[in-house]
Order: structure tokens, then C-alpha cells, then sequence
């Protein structure tokens, strides 16, 4: 299930096997009002969530963090309904360039055997310095908590 095109030096990944079913996996990634149960780590929190689901279309997110306020802001390169998702920050509105992304998010959706969601998380990066900076924040143990979370909530839908 993971692409051919995997570069160590730049792309982190994260595989999982949930529980849930590829389709309310799906849902959970693709509306709003879904975004808010699973995509942070607890007790950070998602306090808004905007999601225009096309090629070109925005996946913006506002997170409380300790307290502090995050804007994240990404357009989808690729939506493969059930599949794949591909966003990145590096576009804005009108596909104007960010002046420092910091990444582009792949996730990859199967059925696995046995039941529930083979689910592959990619975070691919412009450089190995920001690759390791984001190894460095905590990527496996974070994007692993965010996982369950998902998978946990999505169990319930």
C-alpha cells in the first residue's frame, strides 16, 4: 500500500491497522463537523474546521494548543473518494504560494483483511532538515494518538 516514491530523508510514515470501516474513516477525514473529535492530540482541541473537498479546494483548521491559537491552512492536491486525500500548506486560495510550508499530508485508505481500515499517514517534506524537525516534534507518537483518536470516534458513528 505505500507508494514506491517513499524518500527517508524527507517523507515519515505512519501505518496503522483501526477498527473502524474505510467508510467512516472516510467520513470522519472529509466533514467538519467530524474533524473536531479526532485530529489533535488531547487535550489540545480543534476550534474550527473548514473543509472545501475538491482539487484545489481548502482544508483549513484552527487548533487551541495549551492555550494558544494555531491557524492551519492547506489545499487538496488529490481526493480519490474512500481512498486518498493529499493536502498541503505550500498552496493558499487561488493556489497562491505559502511563503514557509511545512509540509503535504498523504493518507491512504484499504479494507483490511479481516475487516476495518488498513489507514497509511505520509507527511512529506520539502527538505530533510524539516523532516527531521518534524520527527523531532514528536510525528509518530503525535500522529499515532491522533490515529487512535480517529479510530476510537469513528467506531461510534
Amino acid at each position: 500500500m505505500l507508494p514506491a516514491n517513499l524518500d527517508p530523508q524527507t517523507d515519515l510514515v505512519l501505518e496503522r491497522r483501526l477498527k473502524a470501516p474505510r467508510a467512516a474513516i472516510w467520513a470522519c477525514w472529509t466533514q467538519p463537523a467530524h474533524i473536531p473529535q479526532f485530529f489533535v492530540p488531547r487535550p489540545n482541541r480543534v476550534t474550527a474546521c473548514a473543509i472545501d473537498l475538491r482539487v484545489g479546494g481548502h482544508f483549513n483548521t484552527t487548533f487551541d494548543v495549551g492555550g494558544t491559537e494555531m491557524q492551519n491552512t492547506g489545499t487538496y492536491l488529490e481526493v480519490v473518494p474512500l481512498e486518498k486525500l493529499v493536502f498541503t500548506d505550500a498552496y493558499g486560495k487561488d493556489w497562491k504560494p505559502a511563503p514557509d510550508p511545512f509540509m503535504t499530508a498523504i493518507l491512504l485508505l484499504a479494507d483490511a483483511p479481516g475487516g476495518g481500515t488498513q489507514y497509511t499517514a505520509i507527511a512529506r517534506h520539502r527538505s530533510p532538515e524539516t523532516c527531521e524537525q518534524h520527527k523531532a516534534m514528536g510525528f509518530h507518537e503525535g500522529w499515532g494518538i491522533v490515529a487512535d483518536q480517529l479510530d476510537a470516534y469513528a467506531l461510534t458513528l
